[in-house]
Parts: C-alpha cells; sequence; structure tokens
C-alpha cells in the first residue's frame, strides 16, 4: 500500500511539470535513515535533505544559523555518513524490461549500494544520476544503501598530492578545498554567507520502471521563427531495451500545429530521432514588461503497438534572443535583444536561497519570482558561485517573462585542469546544458565569475608565490576549461546560445574599463568611493555592484538576543562575513550622508535607507545612459542566511528599503533628476512607448510645502525604449538664494491626469539637512471588501500569491520563512494605512513589532507636505484593529537621529 501511495504521489508530481507515461515509479523520498560511519546507530532522516538538517532534526546539533552555532557545526564535514532505506518490489514490477534508480543529485562523494552491491560511485553534486539496477533487485524487502564521504577528508587527500594552495579567497578554511570539489562553492563560505559543507541525499530519488523503450532526452531545437511561422525539430534521445518498430507521435496542447506521427524502427541501446514540427502564426515569448510570456506545451508520446510506453510534456517558447557583444564606435558593446528588439536589462544576482537548499519550498520559488515580477525585472543572473537551480526556477523564469543569465559553477579562483577534474566537468556541463536548453528564459552562459579580471589585477602570482611553472600550467587551465572546453560543449550542445569565457568582460580601475562589454564596478564599497561615482562610472553593462546593509529587527531576532543587539558583538560580527570591512564601510558612508543613529533599531532602519539610496542612484544612472548602456543587474538579490548583506530581500524573504527602492527605479517609466555641471537636469527613461502624450510637472518646494517654484513640460511623447533630457537648469538660476539643506525638488509624470511615476531630489545630504517634525497623521481601516479565506497566503507588494505545498515538502523541516508562515486556512484582511504630514517625511518607515510575517505595499517612502499616501498590509483576520494600532509603529528619518 505505501509503495502504491508513492507512485500515485510521484505521478502527481511528474504533472507539474511533464507527464510519464508506461512508467512504473517508486518514489524513494521521504522516510530514511542515517548514521555517522564511525557509529552506525541508526536514526530516522528525511530525503530530500542534507545531513545537518537531520541532526538538527535529532537536536544532535544547534541550529547554525542562530548566535554563533556555525563553528559548533564545523565537525560535520570531517565525518563520512550513510543513508539508507527498505522499498518492496513486487514481482509485476521486477518484470519489467528496465529498472532504473534515478538520483536527481547526491551531494557529493558518494556510493551508492543496492542490496550490497555497489551500482554507482559519484562524485559532482551538479550531475543527476541514473543507473539501471534491475539485477541487482529481487521481489520483496530491498535495501539502498548511500555512503557519503566527507568532502573534506576526501579532498584533503587531493591537496597534499597536489602540495599547491589554490586562490579561493572565499574558502573559509586556511587550505581551501572546494575548488576540488564539483559541488556548490558558497557551501565552503562566502562574504555573505557561512562555511556549512554538507553531505546528503539532496534531490528526489526514486526506482523508474519501464519496457521496450524510455525517452532519454528531448530538445526543441528552434530552426526559425517569422511572424507568419515557426519551425521547431524535437531532437528525441531513446535509451531502447527491446528492438522493435515504435510510433513516436508530437502533438501540442494548445492545438498550435497537426500531431505529427513518425513511425520508427529503435535499435536497442541509444538512438536518436529528429521530428520538425511547423507552427503557423506563432505567438511570441516575451521577457516581463513587454509583452506575455506564451508558452506552446508539447506532447511527446510513444507507442509500441499495444499502447504507450513511454511520454513527456514540455513547455517551450518562441523567441530569438541575440547578445550583441562586439567592437563599436564607443568601445565593446553589450547588450540583449529580444525578437530583434533590443532590450534593457533590469534585475540582480540571485544566490541559492538557503545553505540547506533541500528544504527550500516550491512556494518561496513562487515568492521569489513573484517578487521579481513585481519589482519590474526582466533578467535574473544565476552567480557562478551558487548552483544550478531545480527545474522549478527555470519553469518559473519562463512562466514570469524572466530572461537567465546563466553562470557555470565557477567563481573567483582557478581550478584544477587535469584529466579527471576536466572530465567531470564535461559531464557537468553536458548534463546541465541539455537540462537547461529547453527554457526560453535561458539568454546565454557565462564560464564563470570574475576569475578572468581576478588574473589580470588581483596579484595572484605573487601573493601566492607561484612559481613560473605553476603560474602557467593555471593559465593553461584556464584556456583549457573555460576557452575550450565549455564553449565547445554550449556549440555543440546548445548551438546559436551566446557563451563567453568570464563575467566581468572589463575591469573597473581605468576610464577605458567603462568603455568594454559587461561591468563589475566596485568602486563603491570595496573602493570606498562616494555613491556620486555611481553618475560618471557607468560601463555598457552593468552585472555587477552593491551595498551592504543589515536586515530588520525582525530577522535579528531569529540569531541575535538582546544583549546581542550591536554590530560589533561577538554574535553579530559572526554574522557579517565581509571581514573587516563590512561593519567599517556601512559606518564610513553611514557618516557621510546620515547623522548617528540613537539606538540600534535606528541604525538597522538608517543602514538600510543608505543601501536603498545609494543604489538608486546607481540605478538611474544606468538607466539615463541607455543605450550607451543596456543593463543594469545588482548584487544582491537574496540572502541564504540571516545576516548583513548587499540584499534586497534577506533571508525569510523580507523587503529591506532597497527592494522597494528597486521596484520604483525599474518601473517601465521613470523621472530622474541630477546635478551635471552645476545644472539640474531631468529626465524621462522608458521601457515601453506610451500610447498617449505625458505631462512632466517639476516643483522647488521648501521642507513645510510652500512652492518656491514650478514649471511644466506637456505633451510629452514617449514614443519608444529611449531616455531622454526633457529639461535643464542652472541650480543657482532654481534656487535663488534658497538654503539647499531647506528645499527639495519634485517631478512627477501624469498621463490623462492619472500619476506615471514620481520622484523627490535632495540637493543636501541627509546628514546636514534640518528636518522638521512632520506630524504625520495615521488611518487604520479594514478594507471589507478583500477579505476572503486563504490558505498559507503571504502578501507581496506588487503581487498576491497563494501557496501550493508539494506532498514532499510537508515533511521537510524548513525555514520559518515570511512565506512559510500562518495557519494553513485563515483567515486574512487587508489593512488601508491612511498617511499624511504637515510637513516633509523623509523615508517613512512602517513596522508591525509582533508580526515578523507582515509586508507592506510600499515602505521607507518619502511623504510630502499636503500629500495623502495610503499603505496596504494584509494580517490575520482574528487580530483587532485595537491590537494592530498598538504594534503599528511609524517613524520617518528624523526620528532616528542622535541629536
Amino acid at each position: 500500500m505505501k509503495n502504491k501511495l508513492q507512485y500515485i504521489l510521484l505521478l502527481c508530481l511528474c504533472m507539474l511539470a511533464q507527464y510519464s507515461y508506461a512508467q512504473y515509479n517508486i518514489l524513494l523520498n521521504g522516510q530514511w535513515q542515517f548514521a555517522d560511519a564511525d557509529d552506525t546507530i541508526w536514526r530516522s532522516a528525511t530525503v530530500p535533505g542534507t545531513v545537518h538538517t537531520d541532526l538538527m532534526g535529532h537536536q544532535l546539533i544547534p541550529d547554525p544559523f542562530v548566535g554563533m552555532n556555525e563553528k559548533a557545526v564545523a565537525w560535520v564535514d570531517k565525518k563520512d555518513w550513510i543513508y539508507r532505506r527498505n522499498v518492496e518490489i513486487s514481482a509485476d514490477f521486477i518484470n519489467h524490461d528496465v529498472i532504473t534508480l534515478n538520483m536527481a543529485q547526491l551531494d557529493t562523494y558518494a556510493d551508492v549500494y543496492v542490496n550490497g552491491q555497489l551500482v554507482l560511485k559519484s562524485d559532482n553534486m551538479f550531475v543527476g544520476q541514473t543507473v539501471n539496477v534491475k539485477q541487482w533487485l529481487h521481489t520483496g524487502q530491498n535495501e539502498v544503501r548511500v555512503y557519503f564521504h566527507s568532502p573534506v577528508r576526501y579532498d584533503m587527500q587531493r591537496f597534499l598530492q597536489d602540495r599547491l594552495v589554490y586562490p579561493a579567497g572565499n574558502d573559509a578554511s586556511d587550505i581551501p578545498l572546494s575548488i576540488y570539489a564539483r559541488k556548490a562553492p558558497y557551501h565552503y563560505g562566502w562574504d555573505w554567507g557561512p562555511r556549512l559543507v554538507t553531505s546528503g541525499i539532496s534531490g528526489n530519488i526514486s526506482l523508474v520502471a519501464s519496457d521496450g523503450t524510455r525517452i532519454e532526452n528531448i530538445w526543441l531545437q528552434q530552426q526559425s521563427l517569422t511572424d507568419k511561422s515557426a519551425t521547431v525539430n524535437a531532437v528525441i534521445t531513446f535509451e531502447t531495451a527491446r528492438a522493435g518498430k515504435y510510433t513516436v507521435k508530437v502533438a501540442s496542447r494548445n492545438d498550435a500545429f497537426s500531431p505529427v506521427i513518425v513511425k520508427q524502427q529503435l535499435e536497442a541501446g541509444s538512438q536518436q530521432v529528429i521530428i520538425p514540427v511547423r507552427i503557423k502564426d506563432p505567438v511570441r515569448w516575451w521577457p516581463n514588461g513587454l509583452g506575455d510570456p506564451f508558452l506552446y506545451t508539447i506532447d511527446v508520446t510513444v507507442n509500441d503497438g499495444s499502447g504507450d510506453v513511454a511520454g513527456e510534456r514540455l513547455d517551450i517558447g518562441l523567441r530569438t534572443i541575440e547578445v550583441v557583444n562586439k567592437p563599436d564606435s564607443l568601445g565593446e558593446s553589450f547588450y540583449v535583444k529580444v525578437n530583434g528588439k533590443p532590450v534593457f536589462m533590469k534585475g540582480a544576482n540571485y544566490i541559492p536561497l538557503d545553505n540547506f537548499a533541500p528544504r527550500v519550498t516550491h512556494h518561496q520559488y513562487e515568492q521569489l519570482f513573484n517578487n521579481m515580477k513585481a519589482s519590474h525585472f526582466n533578467m535574473v543572473r544565476v552567480w557562478g558561485g551558487g548552483a544550478y537551480e531545480k527545474d522549478i526556477f527555470y519553469d518559473l523564469a519562463d512562466r514570469n517573462g524572466i530572461l537567465v543569465w546563466q553562470d557555470f559553477m565557477f567563481a573567483c579562483t582557478v581550478y584544477p585542469s587535469d584529466t579527471a577534474f576536466l572530465e567531470n566537468v564535461k559531464k557537468e556541463a553536458e548534463y546541465n546544458i541539455k537540462r537547461l536548453r529547453n527554457h526560453p528564459s535561458l539568454a546565454l552562459w557565462c564560464g564563470n565569475n570574475e576569475v578572468a579580471v581576478a588574473i589580470k589585477n588581483w596579484g595572484w602570482r605573487n601573493g601566492y608565490g607561484y612559481s613560473d611553472m605553476q603560474w602557467n600550467t593555471l593559465l593553461s587551465g584556464y584556456d583549457t576549461l573555460f576557452k575550450s572546453l565549455l564553449p565547445q560543449q554550449v556549440h555543440t550542445l546548445d548551438a546559436g546560445r551566446f557563451y563567453f569565457h568570464s563575467s566581468p568582460i572589463s575591469n573597473w580601475g581605468r576610464k577605458e574599463d567603462f568603455t568594454k562589454g559587461d561591468n563589475h564596478y566596485w568602486g563603491v564599497w570595496h573602493g570606498m568611493e562616494w555613491f556620486e561615482s555611481f553618475n560618471t562610472h557607468v560601463p555598457r553593462f552593468m552585472s555587477e555592484y552593491g551595498f551592504q546593509s543589515f536586515p530588520d529587527i525582525h530577522t535579528i531576532k531569529s540569531f541575535a538576543g538582546e544583549k546581542d543587539r550591536d554590530i560589533y558583538s561577538p554574535v553579530m560580527l559572526s554574522h557579517q562575513k565581509s571581514g573587516n570591512r563590512g561593519n567599517a564601510a556601512i559606518s564610513t558612508y553611514l557618516d557621510h550622508y546620515y547623522r548617528e543613529p540613537k539606538d540600534f533599531e535606528s541604525l538597522l532602519y538608517v543602514g538600510q535607507v543608505l543601501q536603498a539610496d545609494g543604489m538608486r542612484i546607481g540605478i538611474e544612472a544606468h538607466r539615463r545612459n541607455m543605450p550607451y548602456c543596456m543593463g543594469t543587474l545588482y548584487w544582491q538579490l537574496n540572502d541564504c542566511w540571516p545576516g548583513p548583506s548587499w540584499s534586497g530581500i534577506d533571508y525569510y524573504g523580507r523587503w529591506k528599503a532597497l527592494q522597494y527602492f528597486v521596484k520604483k527605479a525599474f518601473e517601465p517609466v521613470i523621472v530622474s533628476n541630477v546635478v551635471d555641471n552645476g545644472k539640474l537636469q531631468t529626465w524621462l527613461i522608458t521601457d515601453v512607448p506610451q500610447d498617449q502624450p505625458v505631462t512632466l510637472d517639476m516643483q522647488l518646494l521648501d521642507l513645510e510645502g510652500k512652492v518656491l517654484w514650478q514649471q511644466s513640460v506637456k505633451d510629452v511623447r514617449l514614443t519608444g525604449a529611449e531616455s531622454k533630457l526633457r529639461h535643464e537648469i542652472a541650480v543657482s538660476e532654481i534656487l535663488k538664494g534658497q538654503d539647499e539643506q531647506k528645499v527639495i525638488f519634485y517631478t512627477k509624470v501624469v498621463k490623462k491626469g492619472k500619476l506615471l511615476t514620481e520622484n523627490v531630489y535632495y540637493f543636501a545630504n541627509a546628514r546636514t539637512m534640518e528636518l522638521p517634525d512632520p506630524g504625520i497623521q495615521t488611518k487604520v481601516i479594514v478594507d471589507t471588501s478583500s477579505n476572503s479565506v486563504v490558505k498559507n497566503e503571504t502578501y507581496i507588494p506588487g503581487s498576491y500569491q497563494k501557496e501550493v505545498l508539494y506532498e514532499e515538502e510537508k515533511k521537510m523541516p524548513h525555514k520559518n520563512n515570511v512565506a512559510d508562515s500562518g495557519n494553513a486556512v485563515s483567515l486574512s484582511k487587508t489593512l488601508n494605512i491612511t498617511l499624511s504630514a504637515d510637513r516633509l517625511a523623509r523615508n517613512v518607515y512602517l513596522l508591525l513589532s509582533n508580526m515578523p510575517e507582515s509586508q507592506f505595499s510600499d515602505n521607507y517612502f518619502d511623504l510630502l507636505p499636503g500629500r495623502t499616501v495610503t499603505v496596504t498590509v494584509q494580517v490575520p483576520s482574528k487580530i483587532s484593529l485595537e491590537e494592530i494600532q498598538k504594534q503599528l509603529k511609524i517613524i520617518s528619518l528624523r526620528d532616528t537621529f542622535k541629536n
């Protein structure tokens, strides 16, 4: 009965992405046992999972995310671990032609046994494994056992053979071993995350039985695309156990084309069949903000004459993507064309959502993409120090119109280049290229993060004392891996997709660097240059830049007690992974732009405003300089644990001030103000043409709202994706003797009487401004029209998302995420919070002190004198309005200063 339920469950899971037909599956997810290889005391375990989360489940180790516990669990990665479970096999099941053991992910050095027989040795976390195990199975009880070797002890042997220290500066160990392991580099530590070197069955695992033949892979290769027709080749790879005549059918559930049926002789072994299909009047897939990310659903079935024996269902999108990276009159371009149109890329760099990735739920991925879409993203970079993401990540990118810049998993160090290592990487590249190439969201492949620029600029040769022979070997190995092996794999397996060997193409130290390709500008932060440098250091494509902040008090409470609430306390320092620079840089910039905060919570708030406003300057500069600059991907979107970092969304899914600012700065139409050579410039930037003319209104206001100067530009035509200077005036002329510390410049764009976008420009830093008591008035009411019964719902600014919990996730331990809080089914209500002020209220911040799951529709915003703003938040309906008003904290920047 248990196996039958598992079979039904796996079929339900298959319905989410692709359909299986006459394959019989036993899902092995769920309850296993695990043991330390040295004592073999067996305890219950959860698969998919990690040894760390299983140990936490038995309270054998503390939560490494809390306090300073990270160091207390360091012993775990020095041990070998064993996982086992029994599975009942029926006579009917074992009579099938082929029975494979399918393992989506083994982390990392694993020996797999079936009934005591070694069937597989795996040494790459990034390669899913499939092995035919029929000959070792029997009816009745069977044991599957996986022995995980300590990645630290395993790779120490290789270091002792090489006796070469690689320049993996982010590996938080005296001897960096991460370069040997084809395993997520961030597991070994980074400057925003802990060192937690995991082991375990971290992906789905199942026994799959098939008869006759099975589909090994389908590549839906777009051959041509015009407005009238599209041609797609279905390149199908079969693994056949029983040679014979089979009927292969390719059909569209959208009725996009008539089914194509081919009778094919399949021989035993591996064989490829190509079936072309033609789609009339194709609907194109578009990125977010430019159109509908339309998907066609394709069914491929195989029939042996008695019934369907194999099949899959896939979604594809029809579009053309071209990355233009070539010399031009300004230097060297780098931009993306979608369906023939140059598109300005707006997005961020993504890292894994958790150090213990198996506990990330499907809903958390959905929330992630809802956040991206709400923030007007059209691209996300899957950064090379993390991991190739799960299928659901790319499925959601397809559905939401988010283009994916996909790094191969190499970052910030050179790597071995021996034959065994290169062969392992070749298998990794083949597996992941084949897995991802059907996704219309996949825009490009990049060989690594920052290795090429580091070789030239980071002083590795002298800093690590390499001999000429060692250095030349490392350089030669770089060329072999990134300029030969990986591009050859992309060309062979994903022909036509753009590949370049390393990001960034240019460094940030010289002026000419900003004319060539993509750039990681770290002059702000690492170079300690002020935020205004973003206005002058604009590259052709900005693929990394950032600034740190601390998370809010709710997240701080998850890992630090009251006595720890000082950024220099041992606990807070243990979560600050940016070394000596982190807190010092935040303090230096904060002291330059703001006044000293009066207490710890004020410091958290001002630090977030500091980060947000600095990054806004950068985003607006990049967009103003379109088409010279054609992309802005900030560092970083999210966190893998709670602590200070460059993220806009923290570990629990809470929006920092940065994410609210990004949402506004990424809007399809924005107005941007900047002072250049003594002149105040006002620019209008748009991603898409507007069907009606707009009006640009500009006002100089004092802090009580009095209009000192105003002007309008009417009938402005926004005819396409463009950035244009619409107004310019000398600062001295507009101020006319007014104190710049006591005035603001307010601009807004109105379309048919409706506010389209607005912006506030400050002539002086907040540090020097005498901000008045704003006199904020607040009214809180329940929006009765929005009350409803929901299932684990969370409000996400700009969207409203319901959770669908998959069965396997119900059993898994996972973080107390904002998205996972609340009862399974509960009543919710939406509150409308209306605010007004008599005088300028800068960076108004709302917080519900006892509701860490609450998320406001807007926050950290400027409230102008005499204006009214309504903010919404969703709360459990059982909470009274009186209780809400007690918990509701509203402050502005003025309230946080010490003096």
